[in-house]
């Protein structure tokens, strides 16, 4: 079939609205957010409902074109982005953006995968709920794409990742078919649990329509504090004081080094210092309690006093209002992008258990250093959870350099110490085009064999986002 002929058909399927075949409005549907990527496509096609994406889907399997499904086009990893062959078309979930069902009784939220993520915090608000998945891309990215990267964010500790807030999805499956799993249940002991088997499946094994989705009682009181510490020693110190303190309470734990606010400060505008002494670590906290009027930051106070007295604390700020946390959390949330306006930046999205953190910080950046002179380490994350974004910039390698774009010499060094520690060399990004190598040489020939077993028994066409998450066979 010609691509002229494809493009009559995929237009007859979801109208003049839902195609897109223009080069220049195209544009933004074929360069990844960091800007590493850069695909093309004969064609975005926006689907209105689920069952023009079966039909696009079931179209696409016929004559063998690549689908690529694509949410808010957020990711950090060029999972959603086309290969440079251009016979892949992009699936774009954007105008599906319905909330279908909001029950307060059962406390869960039924939506399109297009729909925006901070539209739905919106909406369980508006019902005097709270859905807690929040990251810094929350005003763009969509649901969809949160659940086929199982996304984490900022409030992991107390909530989970997106796997631990869906309890049923509605799939379009590699021939077409639908898989409507949209069940609002709790308990359903009935064989293989298939959701958990396209959540973080990066659109490789189907295209994620519809998710339910847990709701919690909206927080009453809430407190942000920044806290300037020593080392990270002194950060996991803290967490266990706060965590011996105020229990479940603490919605999120964040490490922040004195590197990552100065490229903040740099590059984003109407930020400043939040503190009146430079310090190398900070800790930002944010603690809720569904209670009004309670102990919450008396029970903070003391245990943040005590802490101080101690010399685990230096010095902190506490936001005495909305737009004050707005702003403390603005420092921590624009990480990414300063560094992206900073030059090239190796990446690291990585998992530890907690206790390990600051021994692993140590010896990574030793490692580091004596391998690149001059090496920036840029280092933040979701400590509460074991989360770390563990990065770099290496003088004199420069974003326009592919062979430098390409290295794999520094990932090396940090994920073969991860590897050492016992860790994962992805937290919460994925793996899409990026880490493919990392997952060949770090994942056991048996987990390999499983996953393409999966993969060649749901989409023997392979026309499942091609060329993501999974190496191919000879590792690459």
């Amino acid at each position: 079939m010609t691509a002229h002929t494809l493009i009559e058909r995929l237009a007859a399927i979801v109208g003049g609205p839902g195609l897109i075949t223009d080069a220049h409005d195209m544009e933004p549907y074929v360069v990844d957010w960091r800007r590493w990527y850069r695909g093309r496509t004969p064609a975005v096609v926006r689907p209105a409902s689920t069952e023009e994406v079966s039909a696009v889907v079931k179209l696409c399997a016929e004559t063998g074109t690549g689908v690529v499904p694509q949410g808010g086009n957020t990711g950090m990893c060029g999972g959603a982005t086309p290969s440079a062959a251009g016979n892949e078309i992009v699936l774009a979930l954007g105008r599906m953006n319905r909330i279908r069902e909001l029950d307060t009784l059962n406390n869960t939220i039924t939506a399109d995968a297009g729909c925006i993520l901070a539209n739905l915090q919106q909406a369980a608000h508006d019902a005097d709920r709270l859905f807690p998945l929040s990251l810094g891309a929350e005003g763009s990215c969509q649901i969809g794409g949160n659940l086929a990267t199982n996304a984490g964010g900022i409030n992991v500790l107390r909530y989970g990742n997106t796997r631990d807030l869906a309890l049923g999805l509605e799939v379009v499956l590699p021939d077409g078919r639908v898989w409507n799993g949209l069940k609002g249940l709790r308990k359903d002991n009935t064989g293989y649990d298939l959701k958990d088997l396209y959540i973080g499946s990066e659109g490789t094994l189907g295209v994620i329509t519809g998710a339910v989705l847990k709701l919690y009682p909206r927080p009453r009181t809430r407190l942000t504090a920044l806290m300037a510490v020593a080392d990270p020693t002194a950060a996991v110190q803290l967490l266990a004081r706060l965590r011996s303190a105020c229990g479940e309470r603490i919605s999120a734990f964040e490490i922040i080094s004195r590197a990552c606010f100065e490229l903040v400060l740099k590059h984003i505008p109407g930020t400043r210092e939040p503190l009146p002494q430079v310090h190398p670590w900070h800790v930002l906290v944010e603690l809720a309690d569904t209670s009004e009027g309670g102990s919450l930051r008396d029970d903070f106070e003391r245990a943040a006093a005590r802490a101080a007295e101690e010399a685990v604390i230096r010095d902190a700020v506490i936001a005495e209002s909305t737009a004050q946390s707005q702003a403390l959390w603005r420092l921590r949330e624009t990480i990414p992008e300063a560094s992206r306006d900073e030059g090239l930046l190796y990446r690291h999205d990585i998992s530890l258990t907690v206790s390990r953190i600051p021994q692993f910080i140590d010896a990574a950046s030793a490692a580091l250093e004596r391998s690149f002179s001059g090496v920036r380490i840029i280092c933040f994350g979701h400590l509460g959870d074991g989360n770390l974004h563990f990065n770099c910039f290496v003088p004199g390698r420069h974003k326009d350099d592919p062979a430098a774009r390409g290295a794999s010499d520094v990932n090396r060094v940090v994920l073969d110490l991860v590897r050492q520690f016992g860790g994962s060399f992805s937290a919460e990004h994925g793996i899409g085009q990026s880490k493919r190598g990392e997952l060949a040489h770090y994942k056991s020939a048996l987990e390999l064999d499983i996953m393409r077993a999966l993969k060649r028994s749901l989409d023997p066409r392979n026309i499942m986002n091609p060329g993501k998450l999974l190496p191919n066979e000879s590792g690459k």
